[in-house]
């Protein structure tokens, strides 16, 4: 199914349920990672930079050039753990840079950096 933007459309994961998987992210990674992509989504729309959480998904996020095929220019990877981590405040993004955690590449992918902490424990 697509959406008015041409994407195929993703269930939305309702407030609830994604805070409950915040709450104990060590046994409910996957649905806390969708759930902190889905934030950052909806706070920073866009599609010039591609933020990976491998295996737990993907979104495009930040307004700038527009994406469209192959590798996009800006790519950010990171895993699950360091990802909620980052999300939760409990390490920043410039230790997680320095430690070698954080694989970013292109200009705007620093960006990203602004987005976090989304919330403190």
């Amino acid at each position: 199914m697509r959406g008015n933007n041409g994407r195929v459309s993703k269930k939305k994961i309702p407030a609830e349920i994604g805070e409950a998987a915040l709450a104990s992210p060590e046994t409910n990674l996957a649905l806390a990672v969708r759930y902190l992509l889905q934030l950052i989504e909806k706070r920073s729309p866009g599609r010039s930079v591609e933020l990976r959480v491998p295996p737990y998904g993907a979104i495009q996020c930040i307004e700038g050039l527009n994406h469209r095929r192959g590798t996009p220019p800006n790519v950010v990877e990171i895993s699950p753990q360091v990802f909620v981590s980052i999300c939760l405040g409990k390490t920043t993004w410039q230790q997680e840079v320095a430690n070698g955690k954080v694989l970013a590449s292109g200009e705007q992918a620093k960006e990203l950096a602004d987005l976090f902490p989304l919330r403190r424990d």
